[in-house]
């Protein structure tokens, strides 16, 4: 059994239940946090379900940006594709 990551300090965990069920879990989370179109948002996530994550997000939309973690967690954010990582410049001549 392990905790599940909701938001910041607030976490789950649900005894009695396969590791199976806890990746659901974690899985439908970040699904429905994508799905409500959130333009960025962090979690912990299972390192175990890294790859799944990463193939949601491609799907619907997000990139993520690992920010660290340990052997067993990530701390991951997701960033909507239309946030641009770098500002768009252009030229502007004076008219003087």
């Amino acid at each position: 059994m392990r905790h599940i990551h909701l938001d910041e300090g607030l976490r789950l965990r649900f005894p009695g239940r396969s590791e199976d069920f806890d990746q659901g879990v974690e899985i439908g989370m970040i699904a429905v946090l994508m799905d409500q179109e959130n333009l960025e948002f962090s979690r912990w996530i299972s390192r175990a379900n890294l790859g799944q994550v990463e193939a949601i997000a491609k799907q619907m939309g997000y990139r993520i940006i690992e920010d660290g973690g340990d052997e067993e967690w990530a701390d991951v954010t997701f960033r909507h594709n239309s946030i641009k990582s770098k500002p768009n410049l252009r030229l502007v001549h004076s008219a003087g």
